[in-house]
């Protein structure tokens, strides 16, 4: 990997759900909004997220069902929202509004990447560069991001990065204190239902 990440914690925040997550359709770079189970999600999250207390800075996505999850965070944190648009999702080319397939693993891989989308390299890279430059912020920092940029986060902390990422968990990120190459990875206990 040619970038690395900066050694600070921040927490990471999927958007809530859209129409597309819950018809499990590629949205990539489609900005589509947040469905009304996403605004509770979003709601919930940011409960979670005040009762955590602490964070200091949110930057996120301008793709409309990031900035409104960040928006809603905002809201209970008492803190403005910085954008990022290298903060966006993948380009998903071809694959956007398709059903969701097997061929994560290949594109992941490098092996494909579908007509028209941006390369798992190359978003490794753009989202390694927005993570740094945004835990250059009063910390901790909330980043209101993606799905597919979490895959490839998740490479960047040494984990396995085909793995979904819930939408609204916010999730706990820390280097290692060893020295080591992964990071540990901590979804939040979510806050009660209203």
């Amino acid at each position: 990997m040619a970038a690395t990440l900066n050694p600070i914690p921040f927490w990471f925040l999927r958007h809530g759900e859209t129409d597309w997550n819950a018809q499990m359709l590629s949205q990539g770079r489609t900005d589509i909004p947040l469905n009304a189970v996403g605004i509770a999600q979003a709601r919930r999250a940011a409960r979670t997220l005040a009762g955590i207390g602490g964070i200091a800075s949110i930057v996120a996505s301008p793709l409309t069902r990031a900035r409104v999850t960040a928006e809603i965070a905002a809201e209970a944190l008492g803190l403005p929202v910085a954008f990022d648009d290298e903060l966006q999702e993948v380009n998903f080319g071809e694959q956007e509004g398709q059903p969701m397939g097997d061929w994560y693993d290949d594109w992941i891989a490098g092996d494909y990447t579908p007509a028209g989308a941006e390369t798992f390299a190359g978003l490794l890279a753009r989202a390694v560069a927005a993570v740094n430059r945004a835990t250059t912020r009063p910390g901790p920092v909330l980043i209101v991001a993606h799905g597919a940029l979490f895959r490839a986060m998740r490479l960047a902390f040494g984990h396995e990065p085909n793995v979904r990422t819930p939408n609204a968990l916010p999730i706990h990120c820390v280097p290692p204190a060893d020295g080591g190459r992964v990071w540990e990875v901590t979804p939040a206990a979510l806050a009660p239902e209203a």
